[in-house]
């Protein structure tokens, strides 16, 4: 299904035939391409084509797979480690176990802090393995290189993992200090994993290196274009895809580890699992694309948004909103506008100046996630404790965040074979800012499935509103007699509102970047989530009895305005999707010209 290297097009040499029909002209067809090893005998759209045919993606090249490989095994030993976190904080150590192991019939724990400081000490984790990235980016983008970076990242990784087994050892777990090293671990492996994730994104989707669309002749004789901005979203769908099929996989196994054996094993095999990473890096270390550092570029976009302003301060806060929001206000910035007065440091080209200011456009998308990664949350920690208080039927209580996983597995080949495809043929333009939108709604309604869930918890418990710590007169945890696989319909759509919102940010974050910033507007992208953990700090009081309705529908309302504001503040942009789009296109040997110049800054 993937192309060979040399050759990027999922088409037949007869479809590529096929392509060039004969109202195009030998001069039409040189003329708008640029031979540059890349796009050579492919026939850019007219503008014509470009408002009536259908668009499709291209296929996906055989080393992007091997980057998605590597992501997989780093998520089957984050997630399957990480699943296990609540109950190894939250529940004390089952009588007479050395492991945390509770048996078919215990509940497994091991710190016995309570709900409200698991909950704090994994929203905290939230945090900061979504704040390191930024620091990644920097490194990537300024000195080592993506590649070179992600090398580094996973030696500190492996290094926090192995840590995070000596808190769970027999003759440890029984002591306090096992706080400290498992504090440790958490610090150590987040630096690591945001590291990681700056740069994983981007590399993975620069394999794929076409960026002009172009016109193919189907076998049924169907004339379509195969557009660079679908690809890309085909690669964030099938790299989603591998990320979920790591995490699935991971959090069964390791809850299963968890309650049978003990969590030393639950830490231990993601960790046998992490070392996957550095040899699949090692075995396609010559077959990736690689994009070098170039400077810190971060500076010179700062000093061109500061000459850009200069003349626009007004102090009347509305005329300064207005002259900074100007059509203009880009435009008289650029070097060609400058004649015989541009100044030393403005090497770059007109181009990555639209680039910056896409790429700022995109950061205020990104600035109403930080809402959006509330909902998302609530998988990692609420929701696993109000398993606990339902009839699992001798399932482990965190094993239900598996569904979250499972369904992403099987909507996201359905999403990219029939729903978008299916929307794009009978003309519905389902573009990526509606697709975010469309995440905030379906994430309020996971919120308002689990609040309703909660209201019926607390009425069906003997101890009402006090059921996560029911016992009975023998010291046994009292449950509700609700199926615990009624959470599935939370579970269903919070990973609808991720192939919405979650896939689509990395999408937007990688094709709406400048190309030498493509790190540090991800992790712009990634450090909403950080922000969103902060934020969640301040709900932690929510999360416990007998207030836990109000934690899930405080949630689903902020979502549900938060989606209704962001409609609001992107429509106007939404209409601009292609226009944005297209400044890809010129990125062949003139972009790369520009970006050499930008790397001498």
């Amino acid at each position: 299904m993937a192309s060979q290297p040399n050759d990027p097009s999922p088409f037949t040499q007869d479809e590529k035939k096929l392509s060039i029909d004969k109202h195009d002209s030998e001069e039409n067809i040189e003329g708008s391409v640029v031979l540059d090893g890349i796009h050579d005998g492919l026939v850019s759209p007219t503008e014509e084509e470009r408002a009536t045919l259908r668009r499709v993606a291209d296929t996906i090249p055989w080393n992007a797979y091997l980057i998605a490989i590597v992501e997989l095994a780093e998520r089957f030993s984050f997630y399957g480690s990480s699943v296990v976190f609540t109950n190894f904080i939250q529940q004390k150590l089952p009588p007479g176990s050395h492991t945390g192991a509770g048996f078919a019939k215990g509940q497994s724990g091991a710190l016995g802090l309570g709900q409200r400081a698991s909950t704090g000490l994994t929203t905290f984790y939230q945090f900061w393995c979504y704040v390191t990235p930024l620091f990644g980016a920097w490194i990537a983008d300024t000195y080592l290189g993506r590649f070179n970076t992600i090398c580094i990242a996973v030696g500190v990784a492996l290094l926090g993992h192995i840590i995070l087994i000596i808190p769970a050892l027999p003759g440890v777990i029984e002591h306090s200090s096992a706080v400290g090293a498992f504090a440790v671990a958490l610090i150590v492996m987040g630096l690591g994993t945001g590291l990681f994730k700056a740069n994983i994104s981007p590399l993975i989707a620069e394999q794929y290196k076409r960026t002009r669309p172009f016109v193919i002749t189907r076998k049924s004789g169907e004339r379509v274009i195969v557009d660079p901005a679908l690809t890309i979203s085909r690669v964030y769908m099938y790299f989603y895809l591998f990320i979920n099929i790591g995490a699935l996989v991971g959090q069964i196994g390791m809850t299963y580890s968890e309650k049978y054996v003990g969590f030393w094993l639950a830490y231990t095999l993601p960790t046998i699992v992490f070392l996957l990473c550095p040899i699949v890096l090692l075995i396609g270390r010559k077959r990736y694309v690689r994009s070098p550092p170039t400077g810190s570029i971060l500076p010179t976009a700062l000093r061109l948004w500061k000459f850009a302003a200069k003349g626009r301060w007004s102090i009347n806060p509305v005329r300064t909103y207005r002259q900074m929001t100007a059509d203009d206000f880009w435009e008289n910035a650029k070097p060609s506008k400058q004649g015989d007065n541009k100044p030393k440091w403005m090497t770059f080209d007109d181009q990555w100046v639209d680039e910056v200011n896409r790429g700022l456009k995109a950061c205020g998308v990104f600035c109403f996630y930080p809402i959006y990664w509330l909902t998302y949350n609530q998988l990692n920690n609420n929701l696993t404790s109000q398993a606990a208080t339902m009839s699992t039927h001798g399932l482990p209580n965190d094993v239900l965040s598996n569904l979250d996983p499972f369904a992403l597995i099987i909507f996201i080949p359905i999403c990219d074979q029939f729903i978008y495809p299916g929307l794009r043929r009978v003309g519905i333009n389902f573009s990526a800012l509606k697709k975010i939108t469309g995440g905030f709604v379906t994430g309020a309604g996971a919120m308002i499935w689990a609040a309703v869930l909660q209201h019926y918890i607390y009425k069906t418990n003997p101890c009402h509103y006090s059921a996560a710590t029911c016992k009975d007169a023998e010291g046994n945890a009292v449950v509700s007699p609700l199926n615990v696989w009624i959470q599935t319909g939370s579970y269903v759509l919070i990973a609808f509102s991720e192939i919405f919102a979650s896939i689509t940010g990395l999408e937007y974050a990688f094709t709406k970047a400048p190309i030498n910033m493509r790190s540090l507007v991800m992790a712009v992208f990634l450090f909403t989530s950080a922000i969103s953990s902060a934020l969640g700090e301040a709900f932690v009081s929510l999360s416990s009895d007998p207030l836990l309705i109000w934690n899930y529908g405080v949630m689903a309302c902020l979502a549900c305005v938060t989606g209704t504001v962001f409609w609001f503040f992107v429509r106007k942009l939404d209409a601009q999707e292609d226009k944005l789009n297209k400044l890809n296109e010129g990125r062949g040997a003139h972009g790369a010209a520009a970006d050499a110049d930008m790397k001498n800054l």
